[in-house]
């Protein structure tokens, strides 16, 4: 680990310098004369490094291969795209498949120490509606138990940061407030609740919504569903795909409107072929056709997503007035809220990880840095020392 690095930096025509020391921030102050080992032109943005706190795979890895090398090979990839952090995402599988992918995150944030950083599990299933069930099992989808989702928990250290569940199923109420009250977000998703169920489980501890408008129930004028509730009730995150296949990018543009900075959480819910070629991967034991911008089963339906979350933030940009503060906190900020992790991730300030990603003028990932590491700088940048 580099044990000190000093970046420069200019924000409101103020040039500022942070200075770093054994992956901290230790201070950000006004620039000296002394050259920085870190120069960030003004054309340029500093933000905070990415969370994305959903995502299933990438570079041809995923959780459900539930082995250290497929993590790595993940936190490896994910700096590419200013992924600083990221929420281990299983899927839905036999009770045994998911134990041993819990177990063997747990064991591997133990001793990571490269790449990004893994910051928990995000717990999609078995928990689920089949009705909903997307491009997960139906067959093997339960209602919540909140003996097993414990069991779980014991199996991985306390580590589940995020659970998506339906909560109308039979005792879904009643999970949400016990999961919630253990300090574990509960993420209405794969649902077809009605409005008011969600109100019941938002009364009951619900946060957020997973991937907003895909596969939970739609607005209608009798029944705004949870796609609804979620634009309407202000206390609720939403997380959405912005990759413009799973949404219009005019139901993106709407979210944003209805949720704005506060309310909006950008995530890949990205599958293993992420940074491949088009070709036929396989996800959670279905076979899954990855075409361009596209990822889909034999029937159609989008199995997860290719995206970077570069590529959101690019397609963010290009349909709504969101401001660099305000990028900062759906690309970071309000994931670290969710995931209880304020204390260290999710802005610049003193006493927080050194996680950083810069953007340029163009919105191009060219710098990231991890707990004070450079772990990914694009080609020929003349201001680096």
């Amino acid at each position: 680990m580099i044990n000190h690095l000093e970046i420069e930096y200019v924000i409101k025509n103020i040039k500022n310098r942070i200075c770093i020391s054994d992956g901290k921030i230790i201070s950000i102050s006004n620039a000296s004369a002394d050259q920085a080992d870190i120069s960030i032109p003004p054309t340029h943005h500093l933000l905070p490094g990415f969370i994305d706190p959903h995502i299933h795979g990438a570079a041809g890895a995923d959780v459900m291969d539930a082995t250290p090398e497929a993590l790595q090979v993940m936190a490896d990839a994910l700096v590419k795209e200013g992924v600083t952090s990221f929420l281990a995402t299983t899927m839905t599988q036999t009770e045994g498949g998911v134990m041993k992918a819990l177990r063997n995150t747990a064991e591997f944030m133990s001793r990571q120490t490269s790449g990004a950083e893994v910051l928990g599990v995000h717990l999609e299933g078995p928990f689920l509606s089949p009705e909903k069930a997307g491009a997960q099992d139906p067959t093997l989808m339960i209602t919540p138990d909140i003996k097993l989702f414990q069991a779980f928990q014991e199996a991985c250290g306390e580590t589940i940061k995020v659970v998506t569940a339906a909560p109308e199923r039979e005792n879904g109420f009643h999970f949400t407030k016990e999961v919630s009250d253990s300090g574990v977000t509960v993420s209405v998703g794969h649902s077809g609740a009605t409005y008011d169920e969600l109100k019941q489980a938002i009364d009951a501890g619900a946060g957020q919504v997973t991937h907003l408008y895909n596969q939970m129930s739609p607005f209608h004028h009798r029944d705004p569903g949870v796609a609804g509730g979620a634009l309407l009730e202000r206390g609720l995150k939403a997380e959405i795909i912005a990759d413009f296949v799973h949404s219009h990018p005019e139901a993106v543009r709407l979210a944003w409107n209805e949720k704005g900075a506060d309310g909006l959480m950008l995530i890949t819910d990205a599958m293993r072929a992420k940074g491949l070629s088009d070709g036929t991967y396989d996800l959670g034991g279905q076979q899954v056709t990855v075409e361009g911008t596209e990822a889909r089963l034999a029937d159609g339906t989008l199995a997860g997503s290719v995206l970077t979350m570069e590529h959101a933030v690019k397609n963010m940009m290009s349909i709504t007035d969101i401001t660099i503060d305000g990028l900062a906190k759906i690309t970071s900020g309000n994931a670290a809220h969710q995931l209880g992790v304020w204390d260290r991730k999710g802005s610049i300030e003193p006493g927080k990880d050194a996680d950083f990603v810069v953007l340029d003028a163009s919105f191009n990932v060219v710098l990231t840095i991890c707990r004070g590491e450079v772990v990914y700088q694009k080609e020929g940048l003349s201001w680096m020392l």
